[in-house]
């Protein structure tokens, strides 16, 4: 997949593509599901697949926080369409230009003269231009292009949303988090060194910090671990993971730290996703090391129980 974050100077033999719009925050089966019917009118008319996107999220642009609501940072988001099929991703940089423009001078200057669209795909709630004044309705009204209007997709009756999503991390949730996201949700960053605690008492573990992602309930919880390089998942491990400030070390900042089952090696500086599978308890504050250790162990025991009997998604 090439990435763009511009919609000028496009290559030609990506002019013409079918393309799904949208924020894409998690990419989850709404977002999947939307990207694929795009995907199956570009095969029908032997078009490239596009999708359009934008960094940073408008939300964070009209509503900047010091507390990330994201689900997934570029990179992670990047890597999800790409695993759709996608031949293009336009992430356009979501400044005041783009976000003064009106919806017909959008309609113009980045979709028809930029990007050279043959059809879009939307979601039914997609606004567009200044003031948010450009609708789905507006695009179909603009006769440059095919719009396909895309009903949303719904779980237990419910339409499934990215906030439904945070939600349900927020509240220690994981597996319902995975039933709408369609694959479960992971923090990704670079493994730092730590305090060696965890290696003094027999459990190495990889430590990260949060960046630009949503910060779900802290606790410990069985997870998936991937090594990632140059953007591809090079080995998977299983193991357990604990988010949170460490009661009895009061880290002054989250921090989460994953012990790989059955693993030797250097993780430092590597990039890991870890993909939070099942919640096993709340953090603690222990007497002693003794009774941590033997906490751990425990935990170790759950975890495996608990990936052993988790869906692969």
């Amino acid at each position: 997949m090439q990435i763009f974050r511009h919609y000028s100077d496009v290559p030609q033999n990506l002019k013409g593509a079918v393309v799904a719009v949208g924020n894409f925050d998690g990419v989850h089966r709404g977002h999947a599901a939307l990207i694929d019917e795009a995907g199956r009118l570009a095969k029908a008319r032997g078009k490239p697949l596009g999708v359009l996107a934008f960094e940073p999220h408008p939300r964070e642009f009209f509503r900047p926080s010091p507390e990330s609501f994201r689900l997934t940072p570029f990179r992670s988001k990047a890597r999800l369409i790409a695993a759709r099929g996608v031949d293009a991703l336009f992430c356009l940089n979501f400044d005041a230009a783009l976000a003064g423009k009106s919806a017909q001078d959008f309609i113009d200057e980045v979709l028809v003269r930029g990007l050279g669209v043959s059809a879009l795909v939307v979601g039914e709630d997609f606004q567009f231009g200044k003031g948010r004044a450009g609708k789905a309705a507006t695009l179909k009204a603009s006769g440059a292009f095919d719009v396909t209007i895309f009903e949303p997709v719904a779980a237990l009756g419910r339409k499934i949303s990215s906030t439904q999503i945070r939600e349900a991390l927020k509240q220690g949730q994981p597996e319902r988090a995975a039933e709408l996201l369609g694959h479960y949700w992971s923090i990704e960053g670079r493994v730092e060194h730590g305090d060696g605690r965890g290696r003094g008492i027999g459990f190495p573990t990889a430590n990260m910090r949060l960046h630009d992602c949503l910060v779900p309930a802290f606790g410990v919880y069985a997870a998936r671990i991937s090594v990632i390089e140059e953007d591809r998942v090079v080995s998977r491990h299983d193991g357990v993971a604990n988010l949170g400030i460490r009661p009895m070390f009061e880290s002054p900042v989250p921090l989460l730290e994953s012990y790989l089952f059955d693993f030797d090696g250097d993780l430092y500086g590597k990039h890991l996703a870890v993909a939070l599978v099942a919640y096993l308890r709340p953090e603690e504050k222990l007497p002693d090391l003794a009774a941590l250790n033997a906490r751990i162990a425990q935990d170790c025991e759950n975890a495996r129980a608990a990936l052993k009997s988790a869906p692969a998604l």
